[in-house]
């Protein structure tokens, strides 16, 4: 995969630099700002960007207002956030922009190179790579769409786990249970939100929309 990486921690940045290039990955630009963010993922068209939420000159959400900023003008440019902290406005805004593409991580999982390696490729293929912290202490707290009351426990299970990005496989290890229990339930879940065939490939993506929106 081709890179950009957007971190002004020099020490993480060329950390994370040397891990994807070990990884066989091309880093082909590193930076330290929003603005130089956008640039690069403008100029390079790269694969995914991982980029820091909070970066110069305040620290608060540079890297997130760049990371939208490069995603309205290069549409389904794929991202992965990484943040220290769970923070629920980053995220929601971050979403905002369409799920596919999309990841967010603390910073804590780059620590286990497997499965942050597994994230980078999951948003760079277009799907969505968030955090369980993420999913677990955020978006649990803003389920109040009626249609989200009418699934059951294990279909909330399932769609909370679609939200993470696991694919049908890894959600029936998960959960103990067989790929083909795993389709039907994702099919009760769409007839459920009321997502018809019409909305073809895009019916997982708007799933997990409404269960973080909801």
């Amino acid at each position: 995969m081709r890179v950009v990486i957007a971190e002004d921690s020099v020490l993480l940045r060329e950390g994370i630099a040397r891990l994807l290039e070990d990884a066989g990955h091309t880093v082909v630009m590193r930076v330290a700002s929003g603005p130089e963010l956008v640039d690069a993922i403008v100029a390079e068209r790269p694969d995914v960007s991982i980029v820091d939420v909070r970066m110069p000159p305040t620290f608060r959400d540079e890297g997130l207002r760049a990371a939208i900023e490069a995603r309205a003008k290069v549409p389904g440019a794929p991202v992965l956030v990484l943040s220290q902290y769970v923070e629920e406005r980053y995220a929601g805004e971050l979403l905002a922009t369409g799920a596919e593409g999309i990841g967010y991580l603390l910073k804590d999982r780059v620590a286990d190179v497997a499965e942050f390696l597994a994230a980078l490729r999951q948003v760079a293929q277009g799907g969505t790579a968030l955090d369980p912290e993420v999913v677990s202490q955020l978006f649990s707290r803003h389920r109040r769409d009626d249609r989200l009351t009418t699934l059951t426990p294990r279909e909330q299970e399932v769609l909370a786990l679609m939200a993470e990005g696991q694919s049908n496989a890894a959600i029936a290890e998960r959960m103990f249970i067989g790929e083909g229990t795993v389709e039907k339930h994702i099919s009760n879940i769409f007839s459920k939100l009321g997502l018809d065939d019409s909305a073809s490939q895009h019916r997982r993506v708007l799933a997990v929309l409404t269960y973080l929106r909801g």
